[in-house]
């Protein structure tokens, strides 16, 4: 609860306020879309990786067609599942967090209005608003609750109410793309027989391609990503077909 100084159990000191603002507004700048874009490319990666090396291992265990398919499936299954179940709990739990906090700062606008106001006003001062216009704007916002909130939650926590995410469409998302990319080296088994040279032929391909893709959201060269994400994967299907290989000459 606010006290009649004004200070917060969860405020924040106004500098982190500022702060916590800009990084806010740095993090989100650009297209709104690049963050699901950016999830999708890593979750690509993840299924095409994961069930590249789970194949590999199998093929290198029995070599036998049907038992690649089945252990390529259930891991496409087992993999997509798994990843859309922790982007719902984790985004759900953050979205309650945050519901929480915007909550409680509500109930300190409505019970100390004046108090609320007064502090608005002086974290608006600290992003440089000279001090009679910050007591202005911050008398105007807190006319109605709603607008007061959303300043106080954008300056005072760093917290934007209308972005506070989309649990259910993460999860589908994440789902879909690391589908796509565990479908890769399964794909060739589903077609032909003897699909060791095709499934490696395939998913080298789709390895350049991502890791070139993810370097859109880094500082690399897109040669330096597929390249890396060649490398990775290739070290993850060569120790799995050596392991299954090991183990079926046990």
């Amino acid at each position: 609860m606010t006290d009649p100084q004004g200070s917060h159990g969860h405020s924040h000191h106004p500098d982190e306020a500022s702060d916590s603002g800009h990084d806010h507004e740095n993090q989100h700048a650009g297209d709104p879309q690049s963050g699901i874009l950016r999830a999708s490319v890593f979750g690509v990666s993840d299924g095409l990786v994961s069930n590249l090396a789970l194949v590999m291992g199998v093929a290198g265990g029995s070599g036998e067609p049907g038992m690649v398919v089945l252990a390529g499936t259930a891991g496409l299954l087992a993999g997509a599942f798994s990843m859309a179940a922790g982007e719902y709990i984790s985004m759900q739990t953050q979205r309650e967090m945050l519901e929480r906090e915007l909550s409680i700062e509500r109930e300190h606008i409505e019970q100390f209005p004046e108090e609320e106001e007064a502090h608005l006003a002086e974290l608006l001062t600290h992003q440089g608003l000279e001090s009679a216009d910050a007591r202005r704007i911050a008398s105007q916002v807190h006319r109605e609750t709603g607008p007061a909130l959303d300043f106080h939650a954008h300056f005072e926590l760093g917290i934007h109410p209308a972005s506070l995410g989309a649990p259910r469409a993460a999860a589908f998302s994440s789902f879909v793309a690391f589908a796509l990319g565990a479908a890769v080296p399964l794909l060739p088994w589903l077609v032909t027989g003897d699909a060791l040279l095709p499934t490696m032929g395939l998913s080298a391909l789709a390895l350049l391609v991502v890791g070139a893709v993810a370097t859109r959201f880094t500082h690399r060269s897109a040669t330096y990503g597929a390249t890396r994400q060649l490398l990775v994967g290739v070290v993850s299907a060569a120790v799995t077909y050596g392991v299954g290989l090991l183990v079926a000459g046990a």
